[in-house]
């Protein structure tokens, strides 16, 4: 994943009604830190911002150049905040990252393919935590459950991560299991035992009364 070239303004406001009116302003209230450096406050523009997820994904590097600095910073980011209604970005909390540094990310992992016929599959983890170099971390990774029966489970371990890419969680963390389906007829039968349940307790009551 390549970097997105973003700039930044400095941010002097601060608090609940600093960062509202940030955000009108077509900016996104945001810090930038790590390595040792101090916080530093700082508005992204919100369009650019959320075209640049859109494409790479959560953990897209972006090299951040701040009105008035002294150069630009590699950062990613560590925490989104989103407002589910508007679809709209809160804040954001950017770690700054270096050149050939390792880092940890959780990258999305996709379910590829149909399992066995009359099975359910139930995801139990929709993201990976691994290791990689800043620079090359994946926007998504990807595992089969193609023809997979019942009693099956899809584990970290299953997944083809990218070369420098390792797992940061045990091969066994299970990311999928594979479960019997109910067939129309048990459905049936567990809709009719309930019907029946339903109806000798209405009958107990009219009883008792």
């Amino acid at each position: 994943m390549s970097e997105v070239k973003i700039s930044a303004e400095p941010r002097t406001e601060f608090g609940k009604g600093g960062a509202r009116r940030t955000r009108r302003a077509g900016l996104v209230p945001a810090v930038l830190y790590g390595h040792g450096e101090a916080p530093v406050h700082i508005a992204l523009p919100a369009r650019e911002f959320a075209a640049a997820i859109r494409h790479g994904g959560l953990n897209q590097v972006f090299t951040i150049d701040v009105a008035g600095g002294t150069g630009t910073t590699l950062a990613l980011p560590k925490a989104i905040q989103r407002d589910p209604i508007k679809d709209t970005y809160e804040h954001v909390d950017l770690i700054i990252v270096k050149r050939g540094e390792k880092v940890q990310v959780d990258v999305p992992v996709t379910l590829v393919g149909e399992a066995a016929k009359n099975t359910l599959v139930v995801t139990e983890s929709t993201t990976l935590s691994v290791t990689a170099e800043a620079l090359h971390v994946p926007n998504h990774l990807e595992v089969s459950i193609e023809g997979l029966e019942a009693g099956s489970q899809v584990t970290a371990g299953d997944v083809t991560l990218p070369t420098g890419t390792e797992l940061a969680v045990e091969p066994e963390h299970v990311i999928a299991i594979v479960s019997q389906a109910q067939t129309a007829e048990q459905m049936e039968g567990d809709t009719g035992e309930g019907a029946a349940e339903a109806a000798e307790g209405e009958s107990s009551e009219e009883a008792a009364s």
